[in-house]
């Protein structure tokens, strides 16, 4: 694991924050001249913390604001059942990321759609398709008092 220190932490904090500030504002924020500013995040760059910047789309606006969790359980676990699953839903358009989990379930989805008939849609097309898939869960989202994802 990489050490970092307190300033790093004030560093990270208000780039995720405001990745647009321009390096003069940070570094007045952090207190650090403008150069040691700079090299900091350089560094973290290139150690692999700061990973990247994007765009933080409201995708309601876009007709994706529909998000579902989805816990889905398989009836069989060999390494090929699960990769023919996880390659089926790396490809679909709809779910923004996916996680194989602990517990009674093996994944948890995040879909975006449009409303619920596209949910539904999904639902059907894509996970009722699937060899394997012996559980699914749905979990709608109604609001997000809070969210960190970049």
């Amino acid at each position: 694991m990489l050490e970092i220190d307190r300033i790093d932490r004030k560093i990270l904090r208000e780039l995720s924050g405001d990745a647009r500030q321009t390096n003069l504002k940070l570094a007045e924020r952090v207190g650090l001249s403008p150069s040691a500013c700079l090299r900091r995040v350089q560094e973290l760059e290139r150690s692999g913390v700061i990973k990247g910047y994007r765009a933080v789309i409201d995708k309601a606006l876009l007709g994706a604001g529909f998000v579902v969790y989805v816990a889905v359980g398989l009836s069989s676990h060999t390494k090929e059942s699960l990769g023919a699953f996880e390659r089926a839903i790396a490809a679909s358009p709809d779910v923004v990321e996916f996680h194989t989990v602990t517990g009674a379930l093996e994944y948890l989805l995040r879909v975006e759609v449009a409303d619920i008939k596209a949910y539904k849609l999904f639902h059907t097309e894509v996970l009722g398709t699937l060899p394997h898939v012996s559980s699914i869960t749905s979990y709608i989202v109604m609001d997000t008092p809070k969210s960190e994802r970049g």
